[in-house]
């Protein structure tokens, strides 16, 4: 009753005067969407662009296709159903009514029901793009540089308008005042950003003062961000002997570009945070190991000092001469003794090896056969001795000798014994 009575209202005063308020034409053609039956429940085909999701848990988007675009909402009870995560460059089919939303002016599409109609053109092209470099090796770790601690030098590539460059300059001069930054101007949307962003880097490497790049620009559509998803982009990057940070987009939008850099930053925000420490917090760190340092130092003196007093306090630094001397000499008195006993040790087994020696040669002395009762028998002068009679004539002299003293003989007759067979 009270809508009829609005419009019956807006109405007559159409037919009066033709002069609305905002308002009242709001209405009007939010009453007229709202009796329209194609729009009470109709199906849309469309690619999503913009999605985000709210605190609330509604889920704000724009559904368009190759001229057009329309906003829309779904609310938190209708997405708590969906099988799949919306997310921009999705080609979807939705369900629901078309209305005016009376604060903003606008019409908005209200979705109840959302299924998948395949992948949008450029979401394919992002898909594809990151499956040919990621099989090239763009991606790998192994490529990526470490960034340094403290950089002389910052480059940072975006563009020249926003807010994104002036946050970033001011970020890193709270967090280090002073520290020299080179901003390369650049496009970051349109027909000839891509190129632009890349020619920057490769500027930016041919200066020998610049030690870390960042690359990067506030949210958008994919649309918006589509130059940091291309190719030359991607490269630029890869082949930059600078490290290399990437800060497209908000937290949750991801680009071929952070894929390809050293580093990804969520926000261009968080990547001046990222790229230099705080100079007051690494002052206090300094100043805190050079306290630890200091105490280490004069805890280590103390301890060898502690020692050293221990040790000065032996008997032998007390008493230095009285305590080597009696080592010494106990040490000579050692010797000594072992040298007594090795003396008598090698007197007494010379002595047992000249006994046994000494039985061997009594064994083979001819003196012992002589003491048995046995003579040997030469010629005077001569040492050579007689073994046959045949040697001897009669006549002859020959020497005997015995065991005691010896004979002078001559041989009266010479009688010679045939040798026994």
């Amino acid at each position: 009753m009270r809508e009829n009575w609005r419009e019956n209202v807006i109405r007559s005063n159409l037919a009066v005067k033709k002069l609305l308020t905002v308002t009242e034409l709001t209405v009007y053609l939010k009453n007229l969407l709202d009796r329209d039956p194609l729009l009470i429940n109709l199906w849309v085909r469309g690619e999503i662009s913009n999605c985000k999701q709210a605190a609330s848990g509604h889920l704000y988007f724009t559904l368009k296709d190759e001229q057009c675009s329309l906003r829309a909402i779904m609310f938190r009870s209708r997405c708590t159903r969906l099988p799949f995560k919306p997310k921009n460059g999705l080609a979807v089919r939705v369900r629901g009514y078309v209305t005016v939303f009376e604060r903003d002016g606008t019409y908005q599409l209200y979705v109840e029901e959302m299924e998948p109609d395949g992948a949008g053109a450029l979401y394919l092209a992002f898909e594809q793009l990151k499956a040919k470099l990621q099989q090239e090796g763009l991606f790998d770790p192994r490529h990526k540089q470490k960034l340094p601690f403290l950089p002389r030098c910052i480059g940072i590539v975006t563009s020249p308008a926003g807010a994104v460059i002036q946050d970033m300059i001011k970020i890193i001069n709270r967090r280090w005042p002073g520290l020299e930054i080179i901003f390369a101007p650049v496009a970051v949307q349109g027909e000839t950003a891509a190129e632009e962003i890349a020619r920057a880097i490769a500027r930016l490497n041919q200066t020998d003062r610049v030690e870390v790049i960042i690359t990067g620009r506030g949210g958008g559509s994919l649309e918006e961000l589509w130059a940091f998803n291309t190719e030359i982009v991607a490269r630029s990057i890869f082949h930059s002997r600078v490290p290399v940070i990437s800060a497209v987009g908000h937290e949750t939008d991801y680009t071929i570009a952070d894929f390809a850099a050293d580093v990804r930053a969520p926000t261009p925000s968080a990547a001046a945070e990222l790229v230099v420490p705080v100079k007051a917090e690494v002052k206090r760190y300094l100043q805190t190991m050079q306290e630890r340092l200091y105490r280490g130092a004069a805890e280590y003196v103390k301890q060898h000092r502690r020692r050293l007093d221990t040790i000065l306090d032996r008997p032998l630094f007390r008493r230095p001469t009285e305590e080597i001397c009696a080592r010494r000499q106990q040490t000579v008195d050692f010797l000594s003794q072992r040298l007594v006993q090795a003396v008598n040790s090698a007197r007494e087994e010379n002595r047992n090896r000249l006994k046994v020696l000494a039985g061997r040669l009594e064994a083979l002395s001819p003196l012992a056969t002589l003491a048995r009762g046995y003579s040997i028998c030469t010629r005077p002068g001569t040492p050579g001795v007689i073994h046959n009679a045949r040697e001897v004539g009669s006549g002859e002299e020959v020497q005997v000798k015995l065991h005691r003293g010896r004979l002078l003989c001559l041989v009266e007759e010479s009688i010679a014994e045939e040798a026994q067979s």
